[in-house]
């Protein structure tokens, strides 16, 4: 099944937007999965170790549709979700703070019949990667990270980064009540094409592409629930739940790690994620993409699952 164009008359559904095939006629398997008091969408390729793929805003697990593939070939069990909220997951009233959202992630893990799994995440994804990496630290075999920085250096650099602040405007403006929402599904969905084009370095993603995208952000409730992290990341700073979460994360990271940034990325500053490695005590691994922007695994998606799948496969990654 392919997705409808985004001026379709059809109301967009989970069923037509987000049940589809990926490219190069594989087969993908599409079911769903109860995980912590929610249901959610995974779509499925391969067998052998399971790695969980967590997509990032504005998109959905179809931002995997390359590694799913590549993952499949190497020997693994490829998983994409739809986090909370967003795509053919569950749009629930609360649960969108990032410590309930990664007990999501580890819930979806054991729902799948695995004792654990290599997380792959991007952008919020990564957020939510790193935050299930420290709490629930067994059922995570290895972690990658693209285009995030470790939640407490985030902190640090939305507080402290000027040049950061303004790169992450689009965070800001999500706190505003009602309007981002309304923004996000105007015309068609317009403004999510528009993001994802200006997040890209000089390789973003085929207009038919930024369709797909433009049309699972119009299905009902998934404007507001795709920025309500942000909007919790951003209020609960001074708040007691915040300052806990934040210190809940100073626990290091114990599983190795790869962590993945594009040297163009101009929403998450290169000199803000690097440095993420001082939460790490196991091998750490970081490696720049030059010339890539916000989404490499889109933007080149060879060049990108190359070296996931040969970090995967590699018995001791170095530092």
């Amino acid at each position: 099944m392919t997705a409808p164009s985004p001026d379709s008359s059809t109301p967009p559904t989970a069923a037509t937007a987000v049940r589809i095939d990926v490219p190069g006629g594989r087969t993908v398997t599409h079911r769903d999965v109860a995980a912590n008091g929610a249901r959610f969408h995974v779509a499925e390729m391969g067998d052998g170790p399971l790695v969980l793929l967590l997509h990032g805003f504005p998109q959905f697990w179809w931002t995997w549709r390359h590694q799913l593939t590549a993952l499949a070939d190497a020997g693994y069990r490829a998983v994409a979700m739809d986090l909370r909220g967003v795509g053919g997951s569950d749009r629930t009233p609360r649960g969108y703070d990032p410590a309930n959202l990664a007990l999501d992630i580890t819930g979806v893990v054991r729902s799948l019949g695995e004792p654990d799994a290599a997380l792959v995440g991007h952008d919020l994804g990564g957020y939510l990667a790193w935050t299930a990496a420290v709490m629930r630290p067994k059922l995570v075999r290895r972690l990658v990270v693209s285009s995030m920085p470790h939640p407490r250096r985030w902190r640090s650099a939305m507080l402290s980064d000027f040049g950061q602040t303004r790169a992450s405007s689009h965070i800001w403006g999500f706190q505003r009540p009602f309007i981002p929402e309304r923004q996000l599904v105007a015309d068609d969905g317009a403004l999510v094409g528009e993001l994802i084009r200006d997040w890209s370095g000089p390789l973003p993603p085929a207009a038919e592409d930024l369709d797909v995208y433009r049309r699972a952000m119009c299905i009902p409730s998934t404007a507001h629930c795709s920025i309500e992290p942000y909007r919790w990341m951003m209020r609960s700073m001074a708040r007691p739940d915040g300052l806990q979460f934040n210190r809940r994360m100073k626990r290091p990271v114990r599983v190795p790690t790869l962590h993945l940034h594009g040297s163009l990325d101009p929403v998450m500053r290169t000199r803000s994620a690097a440095g993420s490695g001082e939460y790490v005590e196991a091998p750490y691994r970081w490696r720049l993409f030059d010339g890539l922007g916000h989404f490499p695994h889109e933007e080149d998606p060879s060049a990108f699952s190359t070296e996931l799948v040969n970090w995967l496969k590699d018995p001791e990654p170095d530092r």
